[in-house]
């Protein structure tokens, strides 16, 4: 998958998160402001409840707006072995049993998995933990993954 079709691809599904909590927002306040939703007494506080759901799901429709267009400005780099790891970087990590992982270091929308025939490729930022340790490393350096005590030991093995 090239970095062009990764960009899109979380676009796609940024999109649809952005359609989902919009109308989620919507439903939210319309429940909140509904005529069944006002209180009977001064200790309901339904509408209360759903008005701070409503202005949950309306932020973050914001920030997903938000990292919508950080993908949409975002300018692709080009990596070889000797060029160390930044944003929009494609890194291939193998431990030491040969396992592989494939991470993409974008802006925003770090957790996000995206599968394709190669397997998955997950997008982390460079505020993540694994995110900062990668920065400036190049192809053959060794990287720590995971807590303090799960720690793993990966190789840097392709960037991209």
């Amino acid at each position: 998958m090239s970095k062009e079709q990764i960009i899109q691809e979380i676009m796609t599904a940024l999109s649809a998160d952005l359609a989902v909590f919009a109308a989620a927002s919507k439903a939210a306040h319309v429940a909140a402001t509904h005529a069944e939703c006002l209180p009977d007494n001064k200790y309901d506080t339904t509408a209360l409840e759903a008005s701070y759901i409503a202005q949950g799901q309306a932020n973050r429709a914001q920030e997903i707006r938000v990292a919508l267009e950080s993908y949409r400005v975002l300018a692709l780099h080009d990596f070889d072995d000797d060029t160390p790891i930044r944003l929009t970087a494609l890194v291939t990590l193998e431990c030491g049993e040969g396992n592989m992982r494939r991470l993409f270091i974008g802006p925003q929308a770090g957790g996000l998995k995206l599968a394709n025939e190669d397997g998955e490729i997950f997008v982390i930022t460079p505020g993540s933990p694994l995110g900062r340790s990668l920065l400036g490393l190049r192809c053959g350096d060794e990287v720590r993954a995971g807590g303090e005590a799960a720690a793993m030991l990966f190789t840097i093995v392709a960037v991209r």
